[in-house]
């Protein structure tokens, strides 16, 4: 295995978390489990039998490795990856695939499909992906992958199966469906990307950006760039209700000893040891 970029692991149930995420460095992020990752702005080697890419916004260090990651994937004679942008970023990438490919004198096979907040994407029979609004600096999107499930009826809960099925075959729905949110990515957002989407509060796992902790940085001038601040996580602590949350994209500017000091200085129990530092 060719360990070429950084990469972090956490486990959490029966999902496990890889990634890494600094503020204009580089971003991405998969849950093997599911099948997908997010953003492309490097893509380890390890991440390339990942099939399904959800992009939040066109910065290059969210996106800059996708012409890596689907060349990689044709010179292993891989599937053609699904990549899903933000409605706008769609024919600019394929004008940009189809210089590379002009350059490279190999095929990037692709496809590129657009999503605007409110989408919802089919991944499976289980699974389904939401797109939400984010506010960025550009446009942007976050993203919630949902687990479904499929519950009897209660009115029916006393029939037989024969009795079920002859239900259902007469074209009546006999189930309903559940949705439990698994996975939520913000991306890069001032607060209201996560206030605008309630799932990114109940998902499971979330994971989010904190660029900026340190209290010398002001959370008014932070929200014009598009960014949070530690101070947005301490209004909202009770609003989260995740098992886990995640918190990357820290700044540059600061090390990673002063990311964990200033974070811990304003919540001192972690939002009760769920908060987990990806530095």
């Amino acid at each position: 295995m060719i360990n070429n970029l950084p990469v972090q692991t956490v486990q959490h149930g029966d999902l496990t978390i890889e990634g890494y995420s600094r503020a204009a460095v580089q971003t991405y992020w998969r849950v093997p489990e599911l099948k997908v990752g997010f953003d492309l702005g490097a893509q380890p080697w390890s991440f390339m039998g990942t099939p399904t890419w959800f992009v939040s916004h066109a910065h290059m260090d969210h996106l800059i490795a996708l012409p890596i990651y689907v060349a990689r994937r044709r010179m292993m004679k891989m599937d053609p990856p699904t990549i899903y942008l933000p409605e706008h970023i769609v024919e600019p990438m394929r004008r940009i695939l189809r210089l590379l490919s002009r350059l490279d004198r190999g095929r990037l096979p692709c496809e590129l499909a657009p999503v605007s907040p409110g989408d919802e994407i089919e991944l499976s029979r289980e699974l389904v992906a939401t797109a939400s609004e984010t506010r960025h600096s550009v446009p942007s999107v976050g993203y919630v992958i949902w687990e479904r499930r499929r519950k009897l009826k209660p009115e029916l809960q006393g029939l037989s199966g024969n009795e079920i099925r002859d239900l259902r075959l007469s074209g009546n729905e006999v189930t309903n469906e559940t949705r439990i949110p698994q996975v939520a990515y913000l991306g890069d957002s001032t607060p209201e990307g996560l206030d605008l989407c309630p799932a990114m509060y109940e998902a499971k796992v979330l994971i989010m950006e904190l660029t900026f902790v340190a209290p010398r940085h002001r959370k008014e001038r932070i929200h014009k760039f598009g960014h949070m601040h530690v101070d947005d996580v301490v209004e909202r602590r009770d609003r989260f209700a995740n098992e886990l949350i995640i918190a990357s994209h820290f700044s540059t500017r600061y090390h990673s000893s002063q990311v964990r000091h200033h974070v811990q200085q304003a919540l001192p129990d972690m939002l009760d040891g769920r908060l987990h530092l990806w530095i």
